[in-house]
């Protein structure tokens, strides 16, 4: 459940006290730094490839008149955010013990839209190929950029939703005065009603399951089209693979979902390594899924691959074009 998402914002404890309270082991300085500086680096990397890719969609317009860019860029600009706040929880969750609970829960909730976005986000993306492949002469009817946007507007409405109600539940059960303390920034810390619990599972169980029935609805269409194709079979290809792609995006995001159970039976296992497994989690959960956006359409997909490879070696010309100037400058002074 989200329990998992409160572990990777608290980074280096899944549970909800402070280490010394419950005698688990600490991370030394060496370990804590060579795992923050690998998350930052893994961070500034993945920030410069989704930066460039949407440097890219914004300097050519055509981009924002093709649904599948629209739902492309939108997938990017979330992992982004979610990356960023993750990481930047991570290495503040080896500072600070305990931060105000009303900043925490405007962390938290970012978080939990943002990760409940994502396989909502594929499953629209897996539509949309469904439909340019098993209904091509009415994809322009069906596929327009009012529609996209309406549909991102729904899944931001859909994914708000349960965070909101903790909040709103959480504002009832608890003292006025809650908010405005100190806390271990954990969800179930942040909301503690046993009902929250219950009624996030509902909803997890039931989305997850309308996006994995949606995934395997549209692999199996295309599948079909495939086999029916006479013509434009590369297309028809390459489109399953993408939703194929999709499912592998889905279950790195149902990950989310199952690592705490899981965590919790390795670690009573191997004490030893609760700092270890934690941290290989956080990689796997939160850090892999990223990588799997730029692949898919950055690298996959000709024409977009076409223009940001243009954008980034422009770049990389300008910078070789600065130098020697400088350079110059410097010897004539």
């Amino acid at each position: 459940m989200l329990n998992s998402t409160s572990f990777m914002l608290t980074g280096n404890s899944n549970t909800s006290l402070p280490w010394d309270v419950l005698g688990l082991p600490k991370d030394s300085f060496s370990n804590a730094l060579t795992k923050n500086i690998m998350a930052m680096l893994v961070w500034l990397a993945l920030s410069v490839i989704n930066g460039s890719m949407v440097h890219t969609f914004l300097r050519h317009s055509f981009f924002y008149e093709d649904p599948r860019y629209i739902m492309f860029i939108c997938m990017v600009v979330n992992d982004a955010l979610q990356l960023s706040l993750v990481t930047a929880l991570y290495v503040a969750s080896y500072i600070f013990r305990q931060i105000h609970a009303s900043v925490c829960c405007l962390l938290i909730m970012t978080a939990v839209v943002t990760t409940r976005s994502t396989p909502l986000i594929l499953a629209g993306m897996a539509v949309e190929r469904y439909i340019a492949i098993c209904f091509p002469l009415h994809y322009g009817q069906m596929c327009t950029v009012r529609r996209t946007l309406l549909l991102i507007g729904i899944i931001l409405i859909l994914t708000a939703t349960p965070p909101i109600s903790d909040l709103l539940i959480t504002v009832v059960k608890e003292p006025p005065r809650f908010f405005e303390s100190s806390i271990f920034c954990d969800h179930t810390l942040l909301f503690r009603d046993r009902s929250i619990y219950y009624k996030n599972c509902v909803f997890d169980g039931t989305y997850l399951s309308f996006v994995a029935l949606t995934l395997l609805y549209t692999y199996c269409k295309i599948m079909l089209a495939a086999r029916a194709a006479s013509t434009g079979v590369a297309s028809v290809k390459r489109a399953r693979n993408t939703v194929l792609l999709h499912g592998v995006q889905l279950l790195l995001c149902m990950l989310a979902f199952v690592v705490p159970s899981l965590q919790a039976a390795l670690i009573s296992l191997f004490p030893h390594l609760s700092l270890e497994i934690r941290y290989v989690f956080f990689l796997l959960v939160y850090i892999i899924p990223r990588f799997l956006s730029p692949m898919i359409y950055g690298f996959r997909d000709e024409r977009f691959r076409k223009y940001w490879v243009r954008c980034l070696t422009r770049r990389t010309g300008s910078t070789n074009r600065v130098r020697p100037a400088l350079k110059a400058n410097l010897r004539g002074k």
